[in-house]
């Protein structure tokens, strides 16, 4: 899928990190507006639309580097408005889904899978507290090592190995419903005391929030694993 598209992606971004720019014009390059790949017009696009060419109305190939919450029309902001989300995600499927290029060239075939992918990870990632967590950590330069403790004090871990003991040992729907809800009572708690951590911008705490989510992400699996009828 990108091998096809792959030259004309070349010619509209240009290098990485540096949008393409014809017989270096310095006004274009300054706008940061890439041409078309279709016919090369370096107009603004059409009613603030960034997906189609203002000109020839040939879908664009996505941003080399998106920002998920720019591309869902969302503020960068751990906050989000989950409905305003589902309207966005739907709205942008409707446009770009490749159900609507079956009959255009192979390029915006290309790039419609690839919007239409980019789309729906976005979409996932901003929609969970946890996924969206980790979005803007990453975004201000900060990763949690997967498979690692670090950070973690052994009061929390031992908390998690009494609450993984209670679940193995659990042998009644009763019993493991009852720590299902002990479970999203302390993802609530700690998803509000996160949202607090970004809000004043402590970042620290905010990674070490996260860092105990995960691990009751993991748990709510369990429980939800445990109760599914086989």
């Amino acid at each position: 899928m990108w091998r096809g598209a792959a030259g004309s992606l070349r010619r509209v971004w240009g290098v990485p990190g540096r949008p393409w720019s014809s017989g270096g014009n310095a006004a274009s390059e300054s706008r940061g507006t890439p041409s078309c790949w279709n016919c090369g017009s370096q107009g603004a696009p059409l009613g603030g639309d960034v997906l189609f060419c203002s000109a020839c109305r040939a879908l664009q190939p996505p941003s080399p580097e998106p920002d998920f919450f720019r591309l869902m029309d969302c503020g960068r902001s751990f906050t989000v408005d989950v409905r305003k989300l589902q309207r966005r995600y739907q709205q942008l499927q409707r446009q770009v889904h490749p159900d609507n290029f079956s009959q255009k060239s192979q390029t915006e075939r290309d790039f419609s899978e690839q919007h239409s992918t980019l789309v729906n990870e976005a979409y996932r990632t901003l929609l969970t507290p946890i996924s969206r967590g980790l979005y803007l950590l990453k975004l201000h330069g900060m990763e949690i090592p997967e498979g690692t403790d670090s950070g973690m004090d052994m009061e929390f871990l031992g908390e998690i190995m009494e609450v993984n003991e209670k679940l193995a040992e659990a042998h009644s729907e009763a019993a493991t419903k009852e720590i299902g809800a002990f479970v999203r009572a302390k993802q609530k708690e700690l998803t509000e005391d996160l949202a607090k951590a970004f809000e004043q911008g402590d970042l620290q705490k905010a990674k070490k929030l996260l860092g105990k989510m995960k691990y009751f992400s993991n748990l709510d699996e369990k429980v939800k694993i445990k109760t599914t009828p086989t």
